[in-house]
């Protein structure tokens, strides 16, 4: 595929059923260059083998919910500002219903048990900022004042509009339309919506999360209170009376858990996907993501986090009975698996497939699942029968996909590597191009990926693996880097890569350029310190230098005393920018305006010193974008950096 192809990568959302399993509701989303943006809409098929069906006809509607009778969608829809606004249309179709006018946005939402009212999270701004006053832009604001250690995150900016919980009734999709008011000198009168919510919540406490007790009477959620002095990543479950009546806490931070998602099972039974942190509250590093059930005597494990991986992102849980539905991360697939009370495990749905999404009703469960033909497509799996209900694939399958192949090589030290080569139709010998993944605490997995892809079609072989401190393999792969990388990690990437290439002759060991994101970026600046065989680099939005990491990046009050350590000495012995007057390979450092995961900081200074030194560099800045330019960015940038990637590497790696 090329770049402009990325418009054939429809993805799916999560999936919702029916109460009665009669239709699954969904939405997709994909790059449009056009309109600049992500656009995608919700999608009804009728179960059992419907054909799919538009239901709405919005720029960018996702996240679909439906009630508890089956007759109302609620759902997120932005508004002519840009926020997301709840709307509500009949599971039919038809013209949906604005539910809610929040200044900062809708984050999150769910019905209620009897399907009279919706709650959900929003985040509210201060007075005066965010445009929350016509004609006073941000830098007429006053200053804000930081008091915590965490003042900012990716994506979203500073953290000065915590997100509350409120409920709303539920419109009547048939009634009458709710009619705007005409202007007025009151301003209190100009509403776009029938009823104005009931806020929960209050103060400077974020919350994280929006689930009804089984009863109706509360709002589960996890509150998110920045920390003063020092990091504790352990959370609560905190149950908000709908009523106003008070909060009662349903977990502590005393069970020393991370937690992910909080889901109420049909009996009741709070459930949470969570980690263990320990009592200083962090142990991030590999985290185990592990299913518990909240009982009297407290959390109960019902998977085992050395094995079993329910930490993807996006991942969740669905229930069919008193059995769980989750999705295990595991040698770059994603699986979905049944747990039982008494935590026995078995396999739903599995094979070279990544499980996105999920839902039961009715002893049918749906899956929006990724292949290595499609970007998304939904499953449905009736007792031993699995089919696909959608061809989404179809158009990126038309502009031609390669499927890599799997390779598992043993390393220097004995230890397996498992990773995919990616070749282009020929006898070559092709360029090769290193590929190292973000994390480090991620995988590469077997979806279509339009960075193989592209590079691919542009005809070079594409190499890339799982090293040690890749999700995926167990949590002791995943640990044994923590303090130590650019160790075994190093090692594994390098040794699957010469064991590939020397084993395929289509492979042109002679001619090999390297290149990653985030940890990927850390990786790519650490092999051309230590390997000068690479005609070319390209580090993007890396984990470069760890000494100004705490101090500029939102995970800075954590990440690097975790994985580099505290001592000067160990964090210099595992730095780029320690090693940096070692490179000679010539580099194109990219990095975005807006990255707070990794700081625009970590990539300036890194070239500045590649300059200083004479080593061949260029620096690529996108404007606007954040850490996930790649994956969620504007799709005229994603183009635009595509064509900068292609352009570096006809300069220093070219195919003829």
């Amino acid at each position: 595929m090329r770049p402009v192809d990325i418009e054939a990568l429809i993805s799916v959302g999560r999936p919702v059923l029916s109460p009665d399993g009669g239709f699954v509701v969904f939405a997709t989303s994909r790059p449009d260059l056009a309109a600049d943006r992500g656009v995608g809409q919700l999608w009804r098929i009728d179960l059992p083998a419907g054909p799919p069906r538009r239901l709405t006809r919005g720029v960018a509607d996702r996240a679909p919910r439906v009630s508890p009778d089956g007759g109302t969608i609620a759902f997120l829809r932005a508004d002519d500002q840009g926020r997301a606004q709840i709307f509500a249309v009949a599971a039919g179709g038809g013209e949906p219903v604005q539910v809610t006018d929040q200044p900062g946005g809708v984050t999150d939402l769910a019905w209620s048990p009897d399907g009279t009212r919706l709650a959900f999270s929003a985040r509210v701004p201060e007075p005066g900022r965010y445009g929350t006053v016509k004609g006073r832009d941000a830098a007429a604001e006053p200053p804000r004042r930081v008091t915590g250690i965490r003042w900012h995150a990716n994506g979203l900016g500073y953290l000065d509009r915590p997100n509350r919980l409120f409920v709303v009734d539920a419109p009547a999709t048939d009634a009458e339309p709710f009619y705007a008011p005409a202007p007025s000198l009151d301003e209190t009168e100009k509403r776009v919506v029938a009823e104005e919510p009931t806020r929960l919540t209050a103060g400077e406490t974020s919350w994280n999360g929006v689930v009804w007790t089984r009863d109706g009477a509360e709002i589960l959620s996890v509150p998110d209170v920045i920390e003063a002095d020092r990091p504790d990543l352990r959370d609560r479950v905190v149950a908000v009376a709908v009523d106003g009546s008070g909060e009662r806490e349903v977990l502590g931070r005393d069970a020393d858990l991370s937690i992910a998602e909080v889901a109420v099972a049909p009996d009741g039974t709070v459930f949470v996907l969570a980690n263990d942190v320990g009592p200083e509250g962090l142990d991030f590093v590999a985290p185990g993501i592990a299913l518990f059930a909240l009982e009297a005597e407290g959390p109960r494990c019902l998977t085992d986090a050395e094995t079993i991986d329910l930490g993807e992102g996006g991942s969740h849980i669905s229930f069919d009975g008193d059995d769980a539905l989750v999705q295990d991360r595991t040698r770059g697939r994603l699986r979905l698996l049944r747990v039982t009370r008494g935590g026995e495990v078995t396999e739903v749905l599995g094979g070279d497939l990544e499980v996105n999404g999920h839902a039961v009703a009715n002893g049918r469960v749906v899956a929006s699942v990724a292949s290595p033909e499609s970007f998304g497509e939904v499953i449905l799996v009736e007792g031993r029968e699995v089919r696909a209900l959608t061809d989404f694939g179809a158009g990126v399958r038309e502009r031609g996909v390669v499927v890599p192949v799997e390779h598992e090589i043993v390393g220097r030290d004995g230890y397996p590597v498992h990773g995919w080569v990616a070749t282009p139709e020929g006898e070559g010998p092709f360029p090769v191009i290193l590929q190292i993944h973000g994390g480090p605490y991620a995988s590469y997995g077997v979806h279509v990926f339009d960075e193989t892809q592209v590079l691919v079609d542009a005809g070079y072989a594409v190499v890339y693996s799982n090293p040690r401190g890749s999700a995926g393999y167990g949590r002791a792969h995943g640990r044994s880097i923590r303090q130590r990388m650019g160790t075994l990690d190093f090692f594994d990437v390098m040794d699957f890569f010469d064991g590939v290439v020397s084993a395929d002759p289509r492979l042109d060991g002679d001619r090999v350029g390297v290149m990653g994101g985030s940890y990927g970026g850390y990786m790519t600046a650490w092999v051309i310190a230590h390997d000068h065989r690479f005609a070319g680099a390209i580090v993007e939005r890396g984990f470069l230098d760890p000494t100004a990491f705490p101090g500029s990046s939102d995970i800075g009050s954590f990440f690097g005393q975790e994985y580099v350590g505290t001592d000067p000495d160990r964090i210099a012995a595992q730095s780029p920018m320690a090693v940096v007057d070692q490179v000679r390979t010539p580099t194109l450092v990219l990095h975005s305006e807006l990255d707070f995961r990794c700081p625009l900081e970590q990539a300036t200074r890194y070239y500045a010193a590649l300059k200083r030194q004479g080593t061949e560099a260029e620096m690529l800045i996108f404007p606007g974008e954040d850490h996930e330019l790649t994956r969620g960015g504007r799709p005229q940038h994603r183009v635009q950096r595509f064509d900068a990637v292609l352009d570096w590497w006809s300069r220093y790696l070219p195919i003829a």
